[in-house]
């Protein structure tokens, strides 16, 4: 099966991903690609506590992420892949990796952005980012926790 789901949240692995979004999505592996965190011993070690039982997890970089999706190591997996930022997923689908949608949950607020959902606030860069995703292709959907509806990109980014 590989990749069911791409989740950009800044706050990666936490309740509402383990709790909802692991179980609605099937997932037997909960992959957070970031070049950053992949390397952050302590934050990996605090994300390995939550995981469900009976799922796998991996914490991995951008680069990593790309060389075992074309080289068909999750092909037997089902893949919930959580990131912090698009442009993550975009390195992603250029580098071949195919991912089928993608699902804004939380981006703080901070310098230069503009919320423009609860919860989700983006700057210049990640919007342009969001839209090649589209272009690319691929869904982009606003959908906070999975009994919420789902809404469209251009819903509240235009």
């Amino acid at each position: 099966m590989s990749l069911v789901l791409a989740r950009i949240d800044q706050r990666l692995i936490h309740g509402i991903v383990v709790t909802q979004w692991a179980g609605h999505t099937k997932a037997k592996r909960l992959m957070v690609v970031d070049d950053l965190v992949s390397k952050d011993e302590n934050q990996k070690a605090a994300m390995r506590m939550s995981k469900p039982a009976g799922t796998g997890m991996s914490i991995i970089d951008t680069q990593k992420a790309i060389t075992n999706f074309n080289n068909g190591k999750y092909d037997n997996h089902n893949v919930f892949l959580i990131v912090k930022e698009p442009e993550t997923i975009v390195r992603l689908i250029e580098g071949g990796v195919k991912v089928p949608k993608v699902n804004i949950g939380i981006m703080f607020d901070g310098a230069g952005k503009k919320t423009v959902k609860k919860m989700v606030s983006v700057d210049d860069k990640e919007v342009a980012d969001l839209k090649k995703i589209q272009a690319l292709g691929v869904p982009v959907t606003f959908h906070f926790v999975p009994s919420d509806s789902e809404e469209p990109l251009e819903t509240y980014i235009k």
